[in-house]
This record gives structure tokens, sequence and C-alpha cells, in this order.
């Protein structure tokens, strides 16, 4: 297996990444400010840093309460056997499932963990038991409801 070597970012590309990852919406010319380079120099770098793979995209940050999805859950998933076949099916399935916010294959006592919103708790159940319980290669899952999601200061941190 060959290791990709990401090209290295430069004090100018933080400046641009932290201020996307503050406020996507940030015009050109406000980057090119807090950057101190020219417009056309912030048109460069992103391109270039999305093809280099530092910025996988622009997304809004969106309340799902707000849009009646009341109930969110954190669930740890644990497979039955590691056989490709059937983490790949797994892997290709559980991201497309309606309430899937975010998908995370992990290391540890569990093997993925599912951010998950619903409308209800019998919403959430069946959930479950549509995608979780009848699925072949699942074998065990363990279910945490989010009472608040707080978004940390990390990445802000890993950019200054």
């Amino acid at each position: 297996m060959t290791e990709h070597k990401t090209p290295a970012i430069d004090s100018i590309d933080r400046v641009i990444l932290a201020s996307l990852a503050a406020n996507a919406r940030i015009s050109g010319s406000a980057l090119a400010a807090r950057a101190g380079v020219a417009e056309s120099t912030v048109s460069q770098r992103l391109r270039r840093l999305h093809d280099d793979g530092h910025l996988r995209g622009f997304h809004a940050d969106i309340d799902v309460a707000k849009l009646g999805m009341s109930v969110q859950a954190l669930i740890s998933i644990k497979l039955v056997k590691h056989v490709r076949e059937e983490v790949d099916a797994f892997r290709s399935a559980a991201p497309n499932w309606p309430g899937v916010l975010a998908f995370f294959h992990t290391g540890g006592g569990d093997d993925y963990l599912l951010h998950v919103a619903a409308r209800s708790a019998a919403e959430l159940r069946d959930f479950m038991l549509t995608y979780l319980a009848s699925h072949p290669a699942v074998s065990h899952t363990e279910t945490n409801l989010v009472f608040e999601h707080v978004k940390g200061r990390g990445l802000e941190q890993l950019l200054s």
C-alpha cells in the first residue's frame, strides 16, 4: 500500500482555512484581506487546498432540532465479523440511511459510530429495528442520547 503525501500548508493557507472554518460564507476579498494577499492568490490557494484534500467542501451548520428532529443519538456498532464484503456493504449502506448525520469507522471496542437524528424516540426505535437490528453484519449496538452538541475549538487551535 503506497502512502499519499499531502503537500504542507503555510501560514497563509492556515489563515484561509481558519477563516473558512469560522465562516464558510466569507467573501474572497475578506479572505484576501485576512491573509494579506491578492484575491487571485486566494482563489489559486483555495483550488490547490481543495485539490490536495485539505479543503473537502463548504458546509452549513444546520440545527436539525429546528427541522423537527428533536432526538439525536450516538450509536456504537460492533460487527459480527470483519469480512471485507460485509464491512464494505455496511459502509456503503449506513451513511445513506435516513437520519444519519455522521458516520465514523472507529478502532477500539466498537467498529462504527453513527450520529443520527429522529423526530421522536419512536422514530429512533424504528430506525434501530429497520436498519441496525436487521442488518446481517451488525452483532451489537449501544445507543447514547445526545442532550447537547457543542462544536469544539480543536480545529481553530490546530490552524493557529
